[in-house]
C-alpha cells in the first residue's frame, strides 16, 4: 500500500502549474458519448479518476487515445450496456453515465456510483428530475435501469442546488423533445465548461453559471471539443500551502474570479497576495489573524477547500470558528490534526479550532481525497516526518501532486 512520507518544514518557492480540473472532466468525459463521432478535449487532468471514466468509455466500445493531457475519442463503434459494480463505484462521477445514455439511448443500466465516504450522497435529485422527464427507474439491489420511451423536456425546481443533478438533467435534455428549465440550478465554473463542451457539439443550453438554465433538446449532435478549465480546487490547495510555508510562491494557470471566496478570506486574515490574470504569488507571514468560514454553495467557499483551510487556521494567532454546511461527514481528518497537535473543539459539522499551533509530524491516513490535500498541507508545516496512508485518495484528484510540490523545494516522496 503506497505511502505519502513528508519532511515538514522546507519552505516552498518557485512556480507551481494548476491542472485541468477535476469536478469539470469527470463530467465532460461521459458527456462525450453524445458526440456524433469524434471528441476533443484539452487540458485533462492524469488523474485515476480520468482514467477510471476511461474504462468506462473503452467498456462500452468508444476509441479513446489519452497522451500529453489531450483526450481524444471516437464514438463510431459506440454500444449501450451495463456499467458493472466494478467500475461505477470506482468514482462519484459514474452517475453522468445516466443522462448520458438517457439522451443517446433513452435507456442506461449501472451500478450505484462510489466516491468518498464524506457523508450521505443520494441521488434522489438526479432520479425524481429524470422521472419529470418520463423516464421510468427501476431500482435492484444496488443497480439502476432507466428507461424513456419518450424523453421529454420538463420545467424543474432543484430543491437544492446540486451540481451533480444540475449536469445531469443538463446532459439528458440535450437531445429530449422540447425545452427544459432547471430552476435552483448550481453555478459552478464547472457547469459552465460542461455546457461550453454540449453546445460545442450542437446543443441549445443557455444559462449556464445562473440559477435558471434553459436547454432546447436537439435531435442530432456532430463533433465536438473544449478545453478543461483550471482546478480552483487544486489551485486554492497550493495557495494555502503558500499561505503556510510558501515564499514568493506563484500559483499559476489559474481564474481568479472562481477563487474569490477563498482570496477574500486570506486579505481578511492578513495574507498578502500579488494577484494577477491567471496567477498568485503568495508569501507566508508570522503573524495571521484568525477568522471565520462556513461553507456554502457557489460563489460561497467551497466545501472540497474547506478541510485543507482548518490547517491555515490553526497557524492563525487566535481562535477561528469553521462550519461545514454542505456534508455531514467532512471532518474525519481532525482526529489526525489533533494528533499532529492541533488544537480543534469539534461539536457535530462546526469546529473551534485555537491557534497558533505548532504541528509535529505522525502517522496518519487520509480518508477522503480532501482530507488527505489536508494531511498533506499539515505535513508540510510540521515539525519532523509524517506518514500519509490512503494515497490513493488523493491521487483521484490532484495531478502529479508529489512532483509539483518537490519541484518548489518539498520533501516529499510516494513509498510502497
Amino acid at each position: 500500500m503506497s505511502k505519502l512520507l513528508i519532511e515538514g518544514g522546507h519552505t516552498l518557492s518557485g512556480v507551481i502549474n494548476v491542472s485541468g480540473a477535476k469536478n469539470s472532466v469527470v463530467a465532460i468525459i461521459p458527456a462525450s458519448i453524445l458526440a456524433e463521432n469524434n471528441a476533443i478535449i484539452e487540458n485533462v487532468p492524469n488523474i485515476s479518476d480520468t482514467n477510471d471514466l476511461i474504462d468506462i468509455l473503452k467498456l462500452l466500445g468508444v476509441n479513446c487515445e489519452f497522451s500529453d493531457n489531450i483526450l481524444k475519442t471516437d464514438t463510431s463503434n459506440i454500444k449501450n450496456m451495463l456499467i458493472p459494480a466494478e467500475l461505477s463505484t470506482k468514482l462519484r462521477a459514474s452517475y453522468y453515465f445516466m443522462g448520458a445514455l438517457l439522451a443517446k439511448y433513452h435507456h442506461a443500466e449501472l451500478y450505484y456510483p462510489g466516491g468518498c465516504n464524506i457523508g450521505a450522497r443520494p441521488i434522489d435529485i438526479h432520479l425524481k428530475s429524470f422521472e419529470k422527464m418520463g423516464v421510468k427507474i427501476t431500482c435492484l439491489d444496488d443497480k439502476y435501469v432507466l428507461d424513456a420511451k419518450h424523453l421529454t423536456g420538463a420545467d424543474i425546481e432543484l430543491r437544492f442546488p446540486s451540481v451533480g443533478a444540475t449536469i445531469n438533467i443538463m446532459l439528458a435534455a440535450s437531445k429530449a423533445d422540447g425545452v427544459t428549465k432547471i430552476r435552483n440550478a448550481a453555478m459552478e465554473p464547472e457547469i459552465v465548461n460542461v455546457a461550453e463542451f454540449l453546445n460545442s457539439m450542437g446543443a441549445k443550453v443557455v444559462g449556464a453559471g445562473t440559477k435558471e438554465i434553459i436547454i432546447t433538446g436537439v435531435d442530432k449532435f456532430t463533433n465536438g471539443s473544449v478545453k478543461i478549465i483550471p482546478d480552483r480546487i487544486e489551485a486554492g490547495t497550493y495557495l494555502l500551502a503558500g499561505s503556510l510555508i510558501g515564499k514568493n510562491l506563484t500559483v499559476n494557470n489559474l481564474n481568479p474570479k472562481h477563487l474569490e471566496a477563498l482570496i477574500s478570506k486570506l486579505q481578511a486574515s492578513g495574507v498578502i497576495m500579488d494577484i494577477e490574470d491567471n496567477k498568485i504569488t503568495v508569501t507566508s507571514s508570522k503573524k495571521i489573524l484568525p477568522i471565520n468560514v462556513k461553507t456554502l454553495v457557489y460563489p460561497g467557499f467551497v466545501t472540497d477547500l474547506g478541510q485543507p483551510m482548518q490547517v491555515f487556521l490553526a497557524r492563525c494567532n487566535g481562535t477561528s470558528l469553521f462550519e461545514e454546511t454542505i456534508y455531514e461527514n467532512r471532518m474525519q481528518h481532525i482526529k489526525y490534526l489533533q494528533k499532529m497537535g492541533a488544537k480543534i473543539e469539534l461539536n457535530n459539522n462546526i469546529a473551534l479550532i485555537k491557534g497558533p499551533c505548532h504541528l509535529h509530524g505522525a502517522n496518519v491516513t487520509a480518508t477522503d481525497l480532501r482530507a488527505g490535500a489536508t494531511l498533506v498541507l499539515a505535513a508540510l508545516i510540521a515539525k519532523g516526518i509524517t506518514k500519509i496512508d490512503g494515497v490513493k485518495h488523493i491521487l483521484r484528484g490532484y495531478d502529479s501532486l508529489p512532483i509539483k510540490l518537490q519541484q518548489v523545494g518539498a520533501k516529499i516522496t510516494i513509498i510502497e
